[in-house]
């Protein structure tokens, strides 16, 4: 069984250059992708997508107009000396790479606000050094550094994190409740026809003891399948195969009703998890985001969380479904295809709901006295106040059993220069912090974890550990086979800031990116993918 949330690159894209999306150069770069007939164009709403999704003839080709995405920005430098630490969240999502496979199966790239770097490195595998399973620690941390793959001037430094499968994750029993938007907008082949496809793919990974519960919503709300143990296979796959799509949409009463079946077959010491599926539009009931945040804190203090799962586009919430995920202690994804689903229902739901770490921050500190300024790759919206890093009741992320967490932060050394390409944000000497200074003098950066068992409440301590990088065993240069997944999610992070199209997203980076994953084809599944996209597409010089 596979332990990350993982995802396919399609294989049929419009061009992604800044300006016009078919046959055009890069500006202000040397790249160009070439052949749009081929793999963009008026044809491309008409090719299947790479996980079997089915074709759409070109009136029905959607476009990445529609959905509601909430701008992040982008994240400066800091000076080391005034502000040495960076605080945030660990995040697994993978909704923002999901997006973008979704729209690049239509022959469109993805909106701009749409694009959260962080998910689109943690999209893939990384081999981690993993921890024993009986480790007091569920958890290890892996740091590396080196000269910038794409930024040689600077350096490059990756956060890893590894989360432990403790040997009775697959014997704790879950309490799935799946939530169901059954409105008329969720008719088409990309949408209900995906959520049967994941609700019945997740009974191969449930235990005959496992309960499974149905509730629909649409003008009403209805129970369609009560708590049912998974033993009674026949009868949950007649309620799904029951599934129809009609009617408006009133997503807030229809969880109520979800939180009330989880409750009714609650499982003490077990997993008790409500899944979200609905292609996001909430118009009709709660349709604030702050009323419907306030009601899945609440019931996750209970111990009843949630996780998200979008379908389609035109009408998806993106910025509701990451906030409502994110306060259930879930993850938010985007499924894409019949054949994602079924991966997401075999392989990842119980993964995602399983989680081993609670409220887990990160905490790095760059010494000073090696470092002139650092930055931040992604994780704009998952930041946390300095202050708040030993503050227990400050919420944050949940990582889930054998799932990883990367970061990447550009390290600018003491007499190296700032990069500051046009439009860049402004160098910021941050918010400092009095005191609470623990790193070596010997100590490039020392970066600090803090999380809660699973289960634990707001007011409960959490636990923290800690590991270092000395300036020493900064890598350089990087070896393209022993340093393979630095340099992969280097390039990954290269790529989201291109269609973010930030100031430090250069398309130029693009032959760069070539270079790198074409030695990483044999990798896995989802890397030869990527390999593949880029050889059709055609990548070349501009003379």
């Amino acid at each position: 069984m596979r332990t990350s949330i993982t995802r396919s690159l399609p294989l049929l894209i419009l061009s992604l250059g800044v300006g016009a999306f078919t046959g055009c150069a890069f500006e202000g770069g040397s790249a160009e992708w070439s052949d749009p007939g081929r793999y963009g164009g008026s044809d491309a709403g008409a090719a299947p997508g790479p996980w079997g999704a089915p074709p759409m003839d070109e009136a029905e080709t959607p476009t990445s107009e529609g959905g509601a995405y909430e701008a992040v920005g982008t994240n400066p430098f800091v000076h080391a000396d005034h502000d040495p630490f960076s605080t945030f969240a660990a995040d697994v999502d993978t909704a923002s790479y999901d997006i973008f496979v979704r729209d690049a199966q239509r022959g469109t790239r993805p909106q701009p606000d749409s694009v959260r770097l962080e998910e689109y490195v943690n999209a893939f595998d990384y081999d981690y050094p993993a921890p024993a399973h009986d480790a007091v620690v569920p958890f290890l941390i892996d740091l590396r550094g080196a000269e910038h793959p794409f930024r040689p001037d600077i350096m490059q430094l990756r956060v890893g994190i590894q989360a432990a499968t403790p040997p009775e994750f697959e014997q704790l029993p879950s309490n799935l409740v799946f939530l169901v938007d059954s409105s008329g907008s969720m008719q088409g082949a990309d949408k209900l026809p995906l959520v049967q496809e994941v609700i019945l793919s997740s009974l191969d990974q449930l235990t005959t003891a496992d309960t499974v519960s149905i509730v629909t919503y649409a003008g009403s709300t209805e129970v369609r399948l009560a708590p049912t143990r998974v033993s009674d296979r026949a009868a949950i796959e007649r309620a799904v195969n029951g599934l129809s799509a009609r009617g408006s949409t009133a997503g807030a009463s229809g969880i109520h009703l979800a939180y009330e079946q989880a409750e009714a077959a609650r499982i003490e010491g077990g997993f008790n998890h409500v899944v979200l599926m609905t292609d996001g539009d909430f118009n009709v009931g709660i349709s604030d985001t702050e009323a419907l945040v306030a009601l899945i804190e609440e019931k996750r203090t209970t111990g009843i969380t949630l996780t998200a799962l979008g379908f389609g586009s035109g009408n998806l919430n993106d910025a509701m479904m990451e906030r409502i995920s994110n306060s259930g202690n879930g993850v938010y994804s985007v499924i894409t295809s019949e054949e994602h689903a079924h991966r997401y229902g075999s392989e990842d739901i119980l993964h995602t709901a399983h989680f081993v770490a609670q409220d887990m921050k990160l905490q790095v500190e760059f010494n000073p006295e090696h470092v002139l300024a650092y930055r931040l790759l992604g994780y704009e919206n998952r930041a946390i106040a300095d202050d708040d890093f030993r503050d227990d009741v400050v919420d944050a992320g949940e990582v889930g059993a054998g799932l990883r967490v990367t970061a990447l932060y550009e390290v600018v050394l003491v007499g190296q220069s700032i990069p500051a390409p046009d439009g860049a944000p402004e160098v910021t000497s941050g918010e400092p912090i009095a005191g609470d200074r623990v790193i070596e003098p010997g100590e490039l950066v020392r970066v600090r974890v803090r999380w809660k068992d699973r289960g634990a409440s707001a007011e409960d301590p959490a636990h923290e550990t800690w590991a270092a990088l000395t300036p020493e065993e900064l890598l350089t240069p990087l070896d393209p086979t022993a340093d393979a997944d630095f340099l992969w999610a280097s390039s990954m992070a290269a790529f989201a800031e291109v269609l973010k199209e930030n100031a430090f997203g250069d398309p130029a980076h693009l032959e760069r990116i070539a270079e790198i994953i074409d030695g990483q084809r044999a990798a896995d599944d989802d890397r030869g993918r990527f390999v593949t996209l880029f050889e059709s597409l055609s990548l070349s010089a501009t003379p």
